[in-house]
């Protein structure tokens, strides 16, 4: 089954378009129009489109935004359409907040493989030798990276005060909310047979300084999630956990391209894509309880149609 995906958006009536990875951004004075698209990307480009990919983003953040209002207050104005949020304008907090509830992960940075390459001290949390890959770590580890144009660096947090990224009581601060936010995440995905494993906030200040949650939360892309089912005997056997995993796609790339040097890309095939895009409509469904509800097609009209008001 094909159908429609949104690749991008040129609304000359939003004012000043700036075009993220998944997200085309219009700035405003006051405000910021986020439209999220089906774009997906890895090896550092758009490799393919995922039809409802970005309503199920959209979607599940502003669910979750719902859910964590009462630890922090959001950016979140509306959600006039099912691709579009409109946030209020705040000043970025150059600080990515890392929360990691499991000891996994196969990149550099990740905490697995330090543990690997003999780091025991993480933040607060000092482990012992001998851990499994994939245990649950005694308490979530808050494990910042710096938030750049360029690259985001993985520096302690002492030296993110020195240089002047942010003062140590905002820092405390994001500590303290980023903490309370997984928790709740690991408490509601836990009722839903889901495992919060780590994710990333972003936060920012409003004009009173006052610390809000913006971008997104909680999403199959900006988190990882595990099933609870069959955990205990995937730890056992030495297996990794059932995952939402998108990591299919990367590999069919790998093996049919380079993904890093092809200036052209070939296309996915179709049904790769689709079984991509029923993965993410799962998650949606597994995470927020309630059935998926496709927004109506064309996307294109449909969306500006919803964002006439938005008009600068």
């Amino acid at each position: 089954m094909t159908t429609e995906v949104l690749k991008g958006t040129d609304f000359k009536t939003l004012g000043e378009k700036k075009i993220g990875k998944v997200r085309d951004i219009y700035i405003q004075p006051e405000r910021l129009i986020l439209v999220t698209t089906d774009r997906h990307s890895s090896f550092d480009r758009i490799i393919a489109h995922i039809p409802w990919k970005g309503q199920v983003l959209n979607q599940v953040s502003a669910w979750w935004f719902e859910q964590t209002k009462d630890i922090i207050p959001n950016h979140v104005l509306a959600v006039p359409d099912p691709n579009v949020t409109v946030g209020k304008k705040m000043k970025m907090v150059p600080v990515e907040a890392v929360m990691r509830g499991y000891l996994t992960g196969v990149t550099d940075t990740s905490i697995w493989t330090r543990y690997q390459n003999g780091t025991r001290e993480f933040g607060d949390l000092k482990l012992p030798d001998g851990l499994k890959k994939n245990t649950k770590l005694p308490t979530p580890v808050f494990d910042p990276t710096t938030k750049e144009e360029g690259h985001d660096r993985a520096i302690p947090t002492e030296q993110m005060v020195e240089e002047g990224l942010i003062t140590k009581e905002l820092l405390a601060q994001l500590k303290d909310t980023a903490t309370k936010l997984f928790v709740r995440g690991q408490e509601v995905a836990a009722k839903r047979g889901l495992i919060l494993v780590d994710t990333k906030y972003e936060f920012g200040t409003d004009e009173n300084g006052r610390l809000v949650l913006i971008d997104e939360i909680h999403t199959p892309d900006s988190s990882r999630y595990w099933q609870m089912e069959g955990y205990e005997e995937s730890i056992t056997s030495g297996k990794e956990p059932k995952s939402f995993d998108k990591e299919f796609l990367r590999l069919w790339f790998k093996e049919n391209c380079d993904p890093y040097k092809d200036a052209t890309l070939p296309e996915a095939p179709a049904e790769l894509i689709e079984e991509l895009s029923r993965r993410y409509i799962q998650m949606y469904e597994q995470i927020t309880g309630t059935p998926f509800v496709r927004g109506t097609l064309p996307i294109i009209p449909r969306m500006e149609a919803n964002l006439k008001q938005y008009a600068v």
